[in-house]
């Protein structure tokens, strides 16, 4: 057999291996209160919403209806003051606005802590 069908079948056999105990992981139990340690790639592919909430603003249908092309909307908060950042609508940071290339971006700049209920 030459040297690369036997390092081929090293890697298969490898492979093989790591697959069946990641499987055996994903399928542990964990015990309530026990944090999953450094173990987080099982939650690597699922997908999150982010949202940067600029400000909100309230108005009654008949005004939004009014609005057209160059319309301002008031907004609840004031130039320079921090924007909520939401995953999945819950809120988890406050930022800032900034410009990267020709796309706006947030930049963290509060984690915000919150009780899970």
């Amino acid at each position: 057999m030459s040297d690369d069908a036997q390092e081929k079948e090293k890697d298969i056999a490898y492979n093989e291996i790591s697959e069946a105990d990641g499987a055996r992981e994903a399928e542990r139990e964990w015990p309530i209160g026990e944090a999953m340690a450094g173990d987080v790639s099982a939650i690597y592919d699922i997908p999150v919403q982010i949202s940067a909430v600029l400000g909100r603003s309230t108005m009654q249908v008949s005004q939004l209806l009014k609005l057209g092309r160059g319309a301002v909307v008031e907004l609840d908060r004031k130039v320079g003051e921090a924007i909520d950042i939401y995953v999945n609508n819950r809120l988890v940071a406050r930022g800032e606005v900034v410009v990267v290339e020709d796309k706006l971006g947030v930049t963290m700049t509060e984690i915000v802590k919150s009780d899970r209920s």
